[in-house]
């Protein structure tokens, strides 16, 4: 029977730094501009294919409807 380590698999060894995707915080556009809390969402983006901020239609509950989100720094 052969018997072997767990972590001499490859994903045992890699970091976060050598992963191609991060992850980022996105926050609604619009309830800044109304004055009403904004909603954060985590999501990940692969950082070598997207290279630019990411924007996406998300649902914020303070505003009761599907705004924009933009990327923050993180």
């Amino acid at each position: 029977m052969l018997y072997f380590k767990w972590s001499c698999l490859w994903w045992g060894n890699l970091d976060q730094k050598d992963m191609p995707r991060e992850y980022i915080i996105l926050e609604c556009a619009e309830a800044k501009a109304e004055g009403k809390p904004a909603s954060r969402y985590m999501s990940t983006r692969n950082k070598k294919v997207q290279t630019e901020r990411i924007e996406k239609m998300k649902y914020n509950k303070f505003l009761r409807r599907h705004t924009l989100h933009r990327e923050i720094k993180g």
